[in-house]
């Protein structure tokens, strides 16, 4: 294994987001390379005051290193809000490695991966994420027991994709509880942006349920998958048509960034809900939404399902005690949405609050460790 360092200070954009802004504020970011496998990667955590950092790996192939700093920077940030709307014991994290993983992923990178896991002695764990599957965290957890996201042959949860879509789906029925009354998407359009790991989970859930599906993905065997086994569902070319066809609930499952100034401008649904991670794509589209009278279920609380079920891995995976608490998403989103009309403030802000204020209780509750003289 090579070395582990340090972020350097030749990145001033990204140095300012981690020292400076108010998206900053994370504990420790790591620089991990491996010449002799090709291993580039960044692992980020944002906060460990509930407990280790929990976070999945995402494999993808950046632009720029600086890039995919920003990225861990970002995704780790959100796991610790994620993680604290989800009632676990575990803070935030979150891992990238730089590169397109159907050229480069080998068995030997994701062994010296584990390495480094492990050299951080179990203030991360880590799990699947863009890129990576159940099979990879078998081969992680060679060389790091801080692993979750394995296969059940391996003691693991398997496909953490089965409880984050369950999680949407009651997110997207406490939405439609608020906003209509009734916590069913019965007779409602509901489009989603990617049915790959997770969209097309949901798409069995809301066919269950009695809505009308139209979908959209980059990939066309995955739409070809979901049309074929739902003849009933509807696909459009891309996600740019999907927002501008007449829907009740927009779902972004895909990449983060889904919702910038042009997307919400042209946005017919009156409800947001879906998978992907940081949807906004900058401060201040969250009020955008709700100046048009679009209800934003927050994403990291949305898509918390999946962090459950890993995180139940830990303790010995029991599949009902995981999503009995996945079940609890449907009370988490509700309460979010009371509290953004109780202090008039949009649902992504009324969900950052509440997650803060256990953040700060749980750093206030730890005894201060007396002052070496």
């Amino acid at each position: 294994m090579a070395d582990v360092r340090p972020l350097p200070g030749a990145a001033d954009g990204v140095l300012h987001s981690l020292f400076t802004s108010d998206q900053g504020g994370h504990e420790q970011v790591v620089l991990c390379q491996d010449r002799e496998t090709g291993l580039k990667a960044v692992i980020a955590l944002h906060s460990t005051a509930l407990g280790p950092a929990l976070g999945g790996t995402r494999f993808y192939p950046y632009a720029s290193e600086e890039e995919a700093v920003q990225d861990a920077l970002n995704l780790s940030r959100g796991m610790s809000y994620k993680n604290a709307m989800a009632g676990l014991e575990h803070g935030g994290g979150k891992a990238v490695i730089i590169g397109d993983p159907e050229q480069i992923k080998t068995e030997q990178l994701l062994l010296a991966y584990g390495r480094f896991v492990a050299s951080l002695g179990g203030r991360y764990v880590t799990a699947c994420d863009v890129g990576t599957y159940v099979q990879d965290m078998d081969v992680v957890a060679r060389t790091n027991r801080w692993t979750t996201g394995r296969s059940p042959e391996n003691g693991g949860c398997g496909d953490s994709s089965v409880l984050t879509a369950f999680g949407v789906f009651q997110s997207m029925r406490a939405a439609a509880q608020t906003q209509w009354g009734e916590p069913t998407l019965r007779g409602r359009r509901v489009g989603i942006a990617g049915v790959g790991k997770v969209g097309h989970h949901l798409v069995e859930h809301l066919i269950t349920d009695g809505a009308e599906v139209v979908v959209t993905d980059v990939r066309a065997d995955a739409v070809a998958r979901i049309t074929a086994r739902h003849p009933q569902v509807t696909a459009v070319a891309d996600a740019d048509a999907l927002v501008r066809t007449p829907l009740d609930v927009y779902a972004p499952c895909a990449l983060g960034g889904a919702l910038d100034d042009a997307t919400v401008a042209a946005l017919t649904a009156t409800v947001v809900c879906g998978a992907a991670n940081n949807q906004l794509a900058h401060p201040g589209v969250e009020k955008d939404l709700a100046d048009r009278g679009i209800l934003y279920a927050p994403d990291y609380v949305v898509n918390a399902g999946g962090v459950i079920q890993v995180a139940d891995e830990l303790h010995g995976f029991d599949f009902d005690r995981a999503k009995a608490k996945a079940t609890m998403i449907f009370d988490t989103t509700l309460a979010i949405f009371d509290r953004a009309q109780a202090d008039g403030i949009p649902p992504a802000a009324a969900a950052d609050r509440l997650a803060e204020q256990r953040m700060a209780e749980a750093r206030a509750s730890v005894p201060r460790q007396a002052e070496h003289r």
